[in-house]
């Protein structure tokens, strides 16, 4: 019986042949003026063994200082939008090459910088090949096109029978990314779309079980955005085994913050070679902007010939691409950043009893106490779950943590001890 990996690569290789006549080996490659040692921005990229001054940069908001306020609010995890690498390494790209060809990769082909970005993001992520996009928005959407053209270039005629269609299972609180793919692949006839409990594995299976369909793909988020919660990667990766599905995680929330390597929930687990197709994004962890689709050499075609959200899109301007070359590599080489993160998390998790297990906190409205934190709201979430979200970072210090919790202590309900008593304990 043929593995999971290899029917799904022949179904891609036959839609690859019905979209591509060798139009991928005619793309142009854009021949930049070779920078001198000086000016190339990748020349020397700057690691740091502890934090530096930029780190607090954008964290303290607010003038004069009797209103400054304490930004929690943000996904900017290990503090890499401030660090001088990618500062650096931004401001090189733009005196050396301005703004990058401005049209898209289908159009203009890509530059020297965005290949290796894209090779140091396969590489991550243990997969053949990448492809990086303007947002990670665009990511999720090109991907779940290049998905659909599976069926629709699979199929007997033009429009997919029932049992051409893919059968897609989607964590009900996944991203609106995907939830916008996934309603582009129904109105385009490609798939039916089943939406599974919050992370409830029998509830899947149940679905699983029941579905006659041969194609089968289960997509999650690794981490929620606004839960905070995993998903149960371990579960998913059995019922994989015993449904033969492809597996699709976006990691917007956990590239380059989990694993040791930054290289996501897969490295955590070790996982990766259970894991199909890594959507992740370049905007939160990576400081920067962009997202990314890691993946099998094939799946890669595909995407770079199907997805929409690709070819539509003015590639990603090399500055951008060339810092979050160097967002990359501050977050593999400062694991420390990582480190100081998950510090912050369980030191919030100790001195509020709260059940924190992520960077992501969803608790109460503290702007009045000189806390910025986000009010969450429709469309984010249903009408009947408000909340207010807390991010913490590796920038944040132990004092931060503890002010906050000082602060939330007099208005959360069910903290052990008032104010006083948990600031006297610290």
């Amino acid at each position: 019986m043929a593995s999971v990996e290899a029917m799904w690569e022949e179904w891609v290789v036959r839609a690859f042949a019905r979209v591509d006549n060798n139009f991928l080996s005619y793309l142009p490659k854009v021949c930049l003026a070779k920078p001198s040692a000086e000016e190339d921005p990748l020349a020397d990229v700057e690691t740091f063994d502890g934090p530096g001054p930029w780190d607090r940069t954008l964290l303290e908001d607010g003038e004069p200082a009797r209103n400054r306020m304490l930004l929690f609010s943000a996904n900017d995890y290990l503090n890499l939008s401030t660090h001088p690498a990618v500062r650096k390494a931004s401001a090189k790209a733009a005196l050396a090459f301005g703004m990058g060809p401005r049209s898209s990769a289908m159009a203009s082909g890509q530059t020297e910088y965005h290949r290796r970005l894209e090779n140091v993001l396969a590489e991550m992520h243990k997969k053949e090949a990448c492809v990086v996009t303007p947002t990670g928005f665009a990511a999720n959407t090109a991907f779940l096109a290049a998905l659909g053209a599976v069926a629709t270039h699979n199929a007997a005629s033009r429009r997919p029978a029932a049992h051409e269609k893919i059968a897609v299972f989607s964590d009900a609180l996944n991203h609106a990314s995907i939830i916008d793919g996934l309603r582009m692949m129904e109105r385009h006839n490609q798939a039916v779309v089943s939406v599974y409990r919050h992370s409830d594995m029998q509830h899947l299976d149940e679905l699983l079980s029941n579905c006659p369909v041969q194609r089968k793909v289960v997509i999650t988020d690794s981490l929620f955005s606004m839960e905070g919660d995993f998903a149960p990667m371990l579960d998913l990766v059995q019922l994989r085994k015993k449904h033969r599905f492809l597996f699709v995680i976006d990691e917007a929330h956990t590239a380059f913050v989990c694993g040791r390597n930054g290289g996501g929930i897969g490295e955590v687990y070790g996982i990766e070679d259970q894991i199909d197709i890594i959507v992740g994004t370049l905007s939160k962890a990576g400081g920067c902007l962009g997202g990314f689709v890691a993946c099998s050499q094939k799946w890669s075609n595909l995407v770079r010939t199907t997805g929409r959200p690709y070819i539509f899109t003015t590639a990603s301007p090399l500055p951008v691409i060339a810092g979050a070359y160097a967002a990359v590599t501050v977050a593999r080489k400062e694991a420390w950043r990582r480190q100081a993160l998950w510090n912050r998390v369980q030191e919030f998790a100790a001195l509020t009893k709260h059940p924190a297990t992520s960077p992501i906190l969803s608790l109460v409205h503290m702007l009045e106490r000189g806390f910025h934190i986000i009010a969450v709201r429709p469309p984010a979430v249903a009408p009947d779950a408000c909340r207010l979200r807390v991010t913490l970072t590796s920038g944040h210090s132990s004092e931060d943590v503890r002010r906050l919790v000082a602060a939330l202590s007099e208005c959360i309900p069910g903290l052990d001890r008032p104010a006083d008593q948990i600031v006297a304990r610290l």
